[in-house]
């Protein structure tokens, strides 16, 4: 247990300082059970130390972050441990790479049960489905910890302390809010770096930013999908290189029977893969209204512009980062998408509000509909139902 308390200490200490992630407020705290889901990369690591940073004093050892991968819970378990922690003092358990331990959610179970005077936090993957396991479903509360919105970029670039907005706030209030933001920032500097490293905290590294996404992407298909998922490791290399044909044509409606033959894979297998890829937050799949998975998806998007760069290799077209930037912010304010018709991109549900979106490079002379917001690049500040598409960075 001292080397475990060392190890929380050192590492509190050592943190790098960096702004409070959004979700920091939007947590339950007081719950005794909390679960925080994220893609690999994206910080859930130091999402828990800064948690134990600010509301903890490391010496009062009433607070413990631990890391399931240790050896020494190969002899241990959880709730032996948990016990053991409680008796000296102890209140709050932070529990990392939990997917490591067998049986991990029984025991958690076992700890809400018996040790009512400890709360524990834990992060996991987002290919794990906590709302269907039976031992958790009813008394966890789960969070998603997402990649930096272009708000939080900004603020982490620039030392600013930008506020996010709803999407109610800025389809209204859209040349006010950017006014005030462009008096302190030029948006457009910092659109082209956000869009091509800024979703991922690892672009404070000084690595290879590429390498070091590729690197991530390959874990999160060979831990993340293959081990919690319990795909066949013999089927790596075919998920893999249906990654990569999909990333080719993003966005892009996919051709399932194409895909099949050039994976080897039958069309069901093709689909299931999909939906992997996408819990792994590695695409997002765009149906018409009404439609869901297991239908086929109309279509296939890169969960996030900075995906594009690395697995495309090539040129990626400035319309189709538009509309993938666009698609993943308005995703992570929990706003439903649905497949657009005709000129329109997207359909955009917002509790009992529903709106027309369209994407567009950069302003020109098409007539401007009234009940169409048009999400507009290369613009600071907009007029009337046109946006700049780099305000919807400000969504959370």
């Amino acid at each position: 247990m001292e080397s475990f308390f060392r190890t929380h200490k050192y590492l509190v200490e050592h943190l790098e300082p960096v702004i409070d992630r959004l979700l920091m407020s939007q947590v339950d705290w007081s719950h005794r059970l909390i679960g925080i889901k994220g893609t690999r990369g994206v910080g859930k690591t130091t999402f828990l130390l800064q948690y134990a940073k600010k509301y903890f004093d490391a010496d009062k050892r009433d607070c413990l972050y631990i890391n399931l991968n240790h050896f020494y819970f190969t002899a241990c378990s959880i709730f032996d441990f948990a016990s053991d922690f409680a008796a000296r003092g102890g209140k709050t358990l932070l529990l990392d790479q939990i997917y490591k331990y067998p049986n991990w959610s029984h025991e958690l179970r076992q700890c809400y049960e018996q040790l009512p005077g400890l709360k524990i936090v834990f992060t996991v993957s987002t290919v794990m489905k906590l709302g269907e396991d039976k031992d958790l479903a009813s008394i966890v509360d789960v969070y998603n910890l997402r990649g930096f919105s272009f708000r939080e970029f900004l603020n982490i670039l620039l030392k600013k302390n930008f506020r996010a907005y709803t999407l109610n706030e800025i389809l209204n209030n859209h040349q006010k809010i950017a006014f005030e933001v462009c008096s302190q920032v030029d948006p457009l500097k910092h659109f082209w770096p956000y869009m091509h490293h800024g979703y991922y905290p690892f672009f404070l590294e000084k690595k290879n930013f590429s390498e070091n996404l590729l690197k991530t992407v390959n874990m999160m298909l060979e831990v993340d999908v293959l081990s919690i998922r319990q795909v066949e490791h013999s089927y790596l290399a075919k998920l893999r290189k249906l990654l990569y044909l999909v990333s080719l044509s993003s966005p892009g409606k996919p051709n399932i029977s194409q895909l099949s033959v050039d994976c080897e894979i039958s069309r069901a297998t093709v689909t299931n893969y999909l939906e992997y890829l996408k819990s792994a937050r590695l695409i997002n799949m765009l149906y018409r209204e009404g439609e869901e998975f297991p239908k086929k998806p109309d279509m296939v998007y890169m969960h996030n512009t900075n995906l594009m760069f690395p697995l495309k290799m090539n040129e990626v077209s400035e319309q189709d980062l538009c509309e993938t930037f666009l698609y993943n912010q308005l995703h992570h304010s929990d706003c439903k998408i649905s497949k657009g018709e005709k000129k329109v991109t997207f359909i955009v549900e917002k509790n009992d509000d529903r709106y027309e979106f369209k994407v567009k490079k950069q302003k020109d002379r098409e007539r401007l509909k009234s009940d169409m917001v048009y999400a507009v690049d290369k613009i600071r500040v907009g007029e009337k139902t046109m946006i700049p598409l780099w305000l919807f960075g400000f969504l959370y």
